[in-house]
């Protein structure tokens, strides 16, 4: 069976943030029963200089939107980032799947070769083939997001574990 790009892209971004949604339940879950406020997690950050936890999970986001978007060459739904508070990252990560779930694979079928053209700091773009751009920086932008995410958690106590990270491959299996 060959594997389309629609089939290595949608499924694995909606995965990976169906596992980010499930690692925040668990995240508010321990601040209820540890008694402290959720939105504590927010400025959770493993450095001085790295952004804190809201960010990672607005990027991770982004990455699974904007990839989807720019490989499929169709519009992605804005969002304002101003997420300041646990309720409203979740809210960001529930839109974000609700968006992916109108996409259908056929939108990104066929694009592997297509040029993406994407941002990469402030003010330059990189240009690189659909499969590539998918393999390359795509997927590898969402993951590092999410499991910098899941460290934060995990460093602030949260009982989190491999397979709370891949939740979604145990059910895909």
């Amino acid at each position: 069976m060959t594997i389309s790009l629609g089939t290595a892209s949608l499924p694995i971004f909606q995965s990976a943030l169906a596992n980010l949604a499930h690692c925040l339940d668990k995240a508010e879950a321990s601040a209820a029963a540890r008694k402290f406020d959720v939105n504590n997690f927010c400025t959770a950050r493993l450095a001085p200089d790295m952004l804190p936890f809201t960010a990672q999970i607005r990027i991770a986001c982004d990455a699974a939107k904007n990839g989807t978007a720019r490989l499929g060459a169709i519009e992605a739904p804005k969002f304002e980032d101003n997420e300041t508070t646990f309720a409203e990252l979740k809210q960001r990560v529930a839109k974000t799947l609700a968006w992916l779930a109108t996409v259908p694979a056929s939108a990104i079928d066929g694009r592997e070769e297509a040029d993406i053209t994407f941002p990469v700091g402030r003010d330059k773009t990189r240009t690189m083939k659909g499969e590539a751009y998918l393999k390359h920086y795509a997927l590898p932008n969402m993951f590092f997001h999410i499991v910098t995410a899941y460290a934060l958690l995990r460093h602030n106590g949260v009982d989190l574990g491999k397979t709370d990270y891949l939740l979604g491959a145990q059910a895909a299996a």
